[in-house]
């Protein structure tokens, strides 16, 4: 997909999923701006892909959670740019627990992240796209959003509110030029699932169709889609990439 001459944001971009859609960006032409809780490892991103790919990525330190700090960094973004037409709103924990045991700070840790920092970011950044009239938010939600997960309450929750957000700006949004779609990943290879053992890791890929895990870049292909222009037409949608997972 052609990126270039778009300003794009990935929260949550130092590694996993995020990175990967970062190093999409970049390498499809992007200026990029990497978000992360990190501040070096989303600096030194940034310069990686600087250097890789030719392009402008600049690295910042952004708590998604904290609507302030969110606030500030998406005036320096639109700042430094002077726009944007791309959002990836990526950022995401896990604090796993079956629901008789989660505690209300796993609750709020997790919704804090995975749903207002959407909300947050979204909301950073609405005005800008209404005054350009053009823009593409992508959502990373989930599986677990649409059908649940044993041990996942909290994450399930936001996940699920997430593909809410999305289709209501798809509706507010979309009549403005700014559409707004979702992509629910499956079992990704990522470092989230690096710490498993590795007969669970094996289970987990019986049950997909493909009879393996993702990579962090199919997802990153189908967000590069979303974002470009190839596009255009496509809002409100919420796309499962997940090998077959969910038949």
């Amino acid at each position: 997909m052609n990126l270039k001459g778009k300003v794009v944001v990935v929260t949550g971009a130092a590694q996993g999923i995020g990175e990967a859609i970062a190093r999409r960006c970049a390498a499809d032409g992007a200026t990029v701006a990497v978000w992360d809780l990190n501040a070096d490892a989303a600096k030194a991103k940034a310069a990686e892909l600087s250097e890789t790919y030719n392009v402008t990525a600049s690295g910042w330190a952004v708590n998604v959670a904290d609507s302030a700090a969110v606030t500030l960094a998406a005036a320096d973004v639109v700042g430094a740019f002077g726009r944007i037409d791309g959002l990836v709103n990526n950022a995401g924990i896990v604090a796993d627990a079956q629901l008789k045991k989660m505690s209300e700070e796993q609750w709020d840790r997790v919704i804090g992240v995975n749903l207002k920092g959407v909300y947050n970011c979204t909301r950073a950044f609405v005005d800008t796209f209404l005054a350009q009239g053009s823009g593409s938010i992508v959502n990373i939600s989930s599986v677990v959003g649409v059908y649940g997960n044993f041990g996942q309450t909290n994450y399930a929750a936001a996940k699920a509110g997430v593909l809410g957000m999305t289709k209501t700006w798809s509706k507010e949004l979309g009549r403005k030029g700014v559409r707004s779609n979702a992509i629910c990943p499956g079992f990704i290879a990522t470092p989230i699932l690096s710490s498993m053992p590795e007969n669970v890791l094996k289970a987990m890929e019986s049950e997909v169709p493909l009879g393996r895990m993702g990579a962090p870049a199919e997802i990153a292909a189908v967000a590069a889609f979303l974002l470009s222009d190839d596009a255009s037409y496509v809002n409100g949608a919420v796309l499962e990439v997940s090998g077959g997972l969910t038949i």
